[in-house]
């Protein structure tokens, strides 16, 4: 499937609302406070894969923000709801950004896209300056639930996630492009339903309730597992070893 206007309204995309406080705008929202917390105001912050633009938008007044997809639909159609960001079309294998540009980078449901993950967060290490922010979320085979909905599950749901990779494997690629874990969590289990008997705004209260606080109060204390998603913020580290290049 290409990435264009077809991708934002089918499989995973298909019942998402763009809406305000609909679960997509608390996830951007919490995105957004995890960036302003672990950034530094007025430094460069990147979203890899910026979609329709409304993450790195809410970030306009905190960073200089630049935005960039491989969707040219999408870049297009940010446009109208980013003011001051910085948008391209682009490939996140092929960062087109100098060493050291960024002092956060996010990169938000995109690796599991990719046919060459490794490279894009090899990209990743590459354009964040030294003590700079890495913010990255991907489908979590580690989830507890997972094994409850078999094939159903949320992470199967989208044909172009070609590059599903076990938690440890993608710390590993991060480690080895030169940061430090400051937190690795989860979102919570937000795929109902898990089982069949409960309504499923039943199971929406019983199953995320968790996820939907995290959210909420953007605290971060969701263990790595207990979730759809593994999401890490690391810090670029002053120095990488030789062996991990």
């Amino acid at each position: 499937m290409a990435f264009d206007e077809k991708y934002f309204s089918t499989h995973t995309y298909a019942n998402v609302s763009f809406a305000k406080y609909s679960q997509y705008w608390w996830s951007n929202r919490f995105y957004a406070t995890l960036a302003r917390r672990y950034g530094r105001r007025g430094a460069r912050l990147l979203e890899i894969g910026s979609g329709l633009g409304h993450l790195v938008g809410q970030l306009e007044t905190a960073f200089e923000t630049y935005g960039m997809d491989l969707n040219h639909w999408a870049v297009k159609e940010s446009q109208a709801v980013v003011q001051n960001t910085a948008l391209q079309t682009a490939s996140a294998q092929e960062l087109p950004f100098e060493d050291g540009a960024f002092n956060v980078v996010i990169i938000k449901h995109i690796v599991e896209h990719l046919p060459q993950p490794e490279k894009a967060i090899t990209e990743i290490g590459r354009v964040t300056e030294r003590g700079g922010i890495l913010i990255l979320a991907t489908p979590n085979l580690g989830s507890l639930l997972k094994p409850w909905k078999g094939r159903s599950w949320i992470g199967y749901q989208d044909p172009t996630h070609i590059s599903l990779k076990q938690p440890a494997e993608w710390l590993a690629l991060i480690r080895n492009a030169g940061f430090k874990f400051l937190r690795v969590f989860a979102d919570g289990f937000w795929d109902v339903p898990y089982v069949p008997v409960l309504p499923k705004q039943v199971q929406k209260l019983v199953f995320g309730s968790l996820g939907g606080l995290q959210a909420i109060t953007g605290l971060v204390y969701l263990p790595m597992r207990w979730g759809e998603s593994i999401m890490v913020i690391a810090r670029r580290i002053e120095e990488v070893s030789a062996g991990s290049r």
